[in-house]
């Protein structure tokens, strides 16, 4: 996880660079992640192995204050703590080695672009498609439609009440939430979430759809 400051500072070019804890490289290089502030490339991945050479330099390229600060945060867990950290093999933390990885910001959040934008003709047939897949992947049954709805009339609501009026349970509905989004349907604020251009388009084109079916008409692409 890239956090949003460090993700800026990535894009204007103060950090370059970010340290991990891990017992093998867990990005690739040439391989990108999608933060708040765009896409950021992994450059190259190396193996420290004397962190006591890093430098105030170094450090400043993480976007750390100076060196000490750096070493303290690599700082292996304490083994024999009574409460020690908990590792993780996909963390940042809970490895035996220490990597730098390079990084680079390589462009803007391609949702960004794609959430003004209403679908129409064939992208809204394949959007319908899209989302249609999202249904069919729960056991439950359909599920988009009813999200969407709810955050079209309720924009900015806090999630937790979002997830209790919805009767699911906060995380997994977050995380419903997000697939959305990665089709350029939702937005999220600071508080709660709204509906995109598209996400607005979507379900006006459903409920023309409705009323074509109402009538008898096929719905139109």
């Amino acid at each position: 996880m890239i956090p949003l400051a460090i993700a800026n500072a990535i894009r204007d070019g103060a950090v370059t660079t970010a340290y991990r804890r891990w017992d093998v490289p867990r990005v690739k290089v040439g391989g990108t992640q999608l933060t708040a502030s765009g896409i950021v490339r992994f450059d190259a991945v190396e193996e420290i192995t004397d962190v006591d050479a890093l430098t105030d330099d170094d450090a400043r390229a993480a976007g750390v204050r100076d060196a000490v600060e750096l070493r303290r945060r690599l700082a292996p867990p304490d083994r024999e703590s009574a409460t020690p950290v908990r590792r993780s093999p996909r963390g940042g933390k809970g490895g035996d080695r220490v990597y730098r990885v390079t990084l680079s910001w390589v462009g803007v959040d391609p949702r960004l672009e794609l959430r003004e934008k209403p679908a129409r003709g064939a992208a809204l047939v394949t959007l319908k498609a899209d989302v249609a897949a999202l249904d069919a992947g729960r056991q439950s049954g359909p599920w988009t439609r009813q999200i969407l709805v709810w955050i079209r009339d309720n924009p900015g609501v806090i999630s937790t009440e979002l997830a209790d009026l919805l009767g699911r349970e906060l995380l997994p509905m977050k995380a419903d939430i997000r697939r959305l989004k990665a089709l350029g349907l939702t937005i999220s604020l600071r508080v709660g979430y709204e509906l995109s251009p598209r996400g607005r388009g979507y379900l006006r084109a459903l409920e023309r759809d409705d009323a074509a079916s109402d009538q008898g008409v096929l719905p139109a692409p």
